[in-house]
């Protein structure tokens, strides 16, 4: 198989350029679905800290850069939403945040930060020996002895030891990010969850300063000030 893939069939979230070649590097096995963008991408075309896969690979043996605490050795390893970079080596860290064209952006954070990293619920079942497991949308699973009162949709900031060190629900008053569609990027706070009657999809608005805009459950995630970017960083 392929470690190529077209750039004009990539997800419209990877940070490339579409028109300046026919192929990019194809994203590893791992987490994020088809949405990960390869280290490698991030690595070149978005920090320039290399120029060839050659120089990512050789940067990356030297254990110096971390994907959410862990050393990746693979240039191919997916990045998605909320995975947190370090280059210890250079003492700089990075949140993978959506910028407001819906591409993955990074966002400087402090090394304090860099130890845990949110995930959204979005699985939550009994499981044997009556513990409760829950699934974040970047593929983790947590398991706790009894249930630990998080519900699908609420946020979870969870530690590189997969201890929960804050937990925001979701609710209306909650601030959120899209993550995708029309308004990927967008900053604001749940007016109102319009439950669906059927199976389809619940609305949320979400009003902002100057107006508000309407989009589905799925692609917004409770956040709350310290991943927006701003000065409290």
């Amino acid at each position: 198989m392929s470690n190529h893939q077209k750039r004009l069939s990539v997800p419209n979230s990877w940070p490339v350029e579409r028109k300046t070649a026919v192929f990019t590097v194809k994203a590893g096995a791992g987490p994020h679905g088809e949405e990960g963008v390869p280290l490698l991408i991030v690595l070149r075309d978005v920090l320039g800290y290399v120029d060839s896969k050659k120089e990512a690979r050789y940067a990356l043996n030297q254990g110096t850069v971390l994907v959410n605490g862990k050393q990746v050795t693979d240039e191919r390893r997916p990045i998605g939403m909320f995975d947190i970079l370090s280059f210890t080596e250079r003492d700089e860290y990075y949140r993978v945040f959506p910028d407001e064209g819906g591409r993955l952006a990074l966002t400087a954070i402090p090394g304090d930060a860099a130890d845990s990293k949110l995930g959204k619920i979005t699985g939550k079942r009994s499981v044997q020996g009556g513990k409760t497991q829950l699934s974040l949308h970047n593929g983790q699973t947590l398991l706790f002895d009894e249930d630990p009162g998080y519900n699908g949709g609420d946020s979870l900031v969870v530690s590189s030891d997969a201890e929960v060190v804050a937990h925001f629900v979701y609710e209306e008053g909650a601030l959120v990010t899209a993550i995708k569609g029309q308004h990927a990027g967008e900053i604001g706070t749940i007016e109102n969850i319009e439950v669906a009657p059927s199976s389809a999809s619940n609305r949320v608005v979400v009003s902002q300063d100057d107006g508000s805009f309407e989009t589905v459950e799925e692609y917004v995630v409770v956040i709350d000030e310290n991943f927006t970017g701003g000065d409290d960083e």
